[in-house]
């Protein structure tokens, strides 16, 4: 008997967890110069960008579609229908990237 597939909209995360996919792969990647960098190589401490693809009811600081940075070392791997996802919790984030530009008026109100 085959498992049912799960898609993300069978999924509910919770709480203050935020789920995230990584933007490219973690093996062999190029340096600014053009150089080769094994996926090997060990880095002091690299952080790496994601897109949120879902998040919980309790998550107040970034949304579905949302860039965030985080540590690969704070990450919970899950695979659903084939595709590589992270869970994490909301505090687990260092950054979130702008989407839009915030350009006000200068008034406060």
């Amino acid at each position: 008997m085959s498992e049912p597939r799960e898609t993300l909209d069978q999924i509910s995360v919770l709480f203050d967890r935020v789920l995230v996919q990584m933007d490219g792969s973690e093996g062999e990647r190029r340096s600014r110069a053009g150089i080769l960098i094994p996926a090997t190589a060990q880095l002091a401490k690299r952080l790496s960008w994601a897109t949120v693809v879902s998040v919980g009811p309790h998550v107040r600081t970034v949304s579905e579609g949302s860039r965030v940075l985080f540590s690969a070392d704070d990450r919970y791997e899950v695979e659903l229908d084939g595709d590589e996802y992270v869970l994490l919790r909301e505090r687990d984030l260092h950054a979130v990237k702008r989407t839009e530009s915030t350009q006000g008026t200068g008034l406060y109100l």
